[in-house]
């Protein structure tokens, strides 16, 4: 049974692609005109209401149902609980994709709905392994994007952005860390936010030390040809590596990157980054993923061709993927592996999608987090198991 899933254009702009304009090794590509703009006061992240997830705030935006049902291939379900770690070794710092609806060029510190959905979807799973922090930051709104996609000139204040997203770092490091292993984990506008993070105030500094590993998904960075690095990091080669970088863009296998998508986009003989989290957890090519069962701006739920009334459904089975590359980029291609006789639907949302079109630059960014949920998590575990291990051992 053949079902087209596509994501409306309420939903594209929920996760789209963001910050100044996407880098390669640090090089901004077409960067946009900045205009001036006004000082600011930096937020008190000793204050609860600056955060989203944090184990002190009491109206938690983590804590929410993450149950998922999963539908086999032969059209029958079952429930998959979700279980928070009782006592987690390590933490997780999440920075969130562009999703603010506010009309200015940045966000304010009021979370709307847009804010709390991208948590729940990108980030609260992995509370099945570490204790969640995730700082309201006044990133680059939608609005902002599309006027700087539109004109190639800005009047965010990208200073105020990354003042907000370090300072919430080190408030977290000096009163929460106490020694402890992190996973820096961001998407899109917040893989950005990563990178600048990692090579302005992180790598060299004694914060690495704690640095279990990144997981900036969406956002594309090179690695350096002479150094083997990208963002000043080693990439990941194995679920035991520590204090390596993870990062991918995905696209349908039948829909490889055009050459004008800024996704996975290669800078000379310097190579994208591109990690397939179900080869580093020893799942082959198989995809775990936790896809939304209603993205938000949708009225109706998605249309998986078994009705669910869980927040989150499982597709066993369904999606494998690889890494691959051509001269221009490199990516994750995501099969589909449909059966037309059975009950399950054959595709999955994800596609962006304006006034009917598809565009097939953006890939499937919109769930580029969902479809390998299940193995990101499963890859923290044994991160930070492997980190753990070489701290007691020293």
């Amino acid at each position: 049974m053949l079902k087209k899933l596509l994501i409306g254009a309420a939903a594209l702009v929920l996760s789209s692609c963001s910050k100044d304009a996407p880098k390669t090794n640090g090089t901004p590509v077409a960067a946009p005109v900045a205009a001036e703009v006004p000082g600011f006061e930096h937020n008190d992240y000793a204050d609860m209401a600056n955060w989203l997830c944090h184990p002190d705030k009491a109206s938690d935006a983590c804590a929410v149902d993450l149950t998922a049902t999963a539908i086999a291939a032969d059209g029958t379900t079952s429930i998959i609980p979700f279980e928070p770690a009782v006592d987690p070794a390590f933490d997780c710092f999440y920075i969130y994709p562009t999703v603010s609806f506010d009309p200015t060029p940045n966000s304010d510190m009021t979370p709307g709905p847009e804010e709390l959905n991208v948590v729940a979807n990108q980030f609260a799973r992995y509370g099945e392994t570490c204790r969640l922090f995730a700082p309201i930051y006044r990133q680059r709104t939608l609005l902002e994007l599309r006027t700087q996609m539109m004109t190639g000139q800005s009047t965010a204040n990208a200073e105020m952005r990354y003042a907000d997203v370090i300072d919430s770092w080190n408030t977290y490091m000096k009163h929460q860390n106490n020694g402890r292993g992190v996973v820096l984990i961001g998407h899109s506008q917040g893989a950005g936010m990563i990178y600048d993070m990692l090579e302005t105030d992180i790598v060299g500094s004694t914060a690495q030390d704690n640095l279990i590993a990144v997981h900036a998904i969406g956002f594309p960075t090179t690695i350096n040809a002479a150094t083997g690095k990208a963002a000043g990091l080693p990439v990941c080669k194995s679920g035991t590596e520590t204090g390596c970088l993870v990062n991918f863009e995905s696209f349908r296998a039948t829909n490889p990157p055009p050459t004008d998508s800024r996704f996975g986009l290669t800078d000379g003989n310097q190579r994208a980054v591109c990690n397939n989290p179900a080869a580093l957890t020893g799942d082959a090519d198989a995809l775990n993923a936790f896809m939304p069962r209603q993205s938000l701006g949708r009225p109706a739920p998605n249309d998986y061709g078994v009705p669910v009334a869980t927040p989150f459904v499982s597709l066993p089975g369904l999606l494998t993927a690889t890494c691959e590359a051509n001269d221009t980029h490199d990516w994750l291609a995501v099969t589909i592996n449909a059966n037309l006789e059975d009950p399950r639907a054959d595709d999955i949302p994800g596609d962006v999608v304006v006034n009917g079109e598809i565009l097939a630059d953006w890939g499937l960014h919109l769930v580029d987090m969902n479809l390998a949920m299940g193995n990101l998590v499963e890859l923290a575990k044994s991160e930070g198991a492997a980190w753990h291990a070489a701290q007691n051992a020293e």
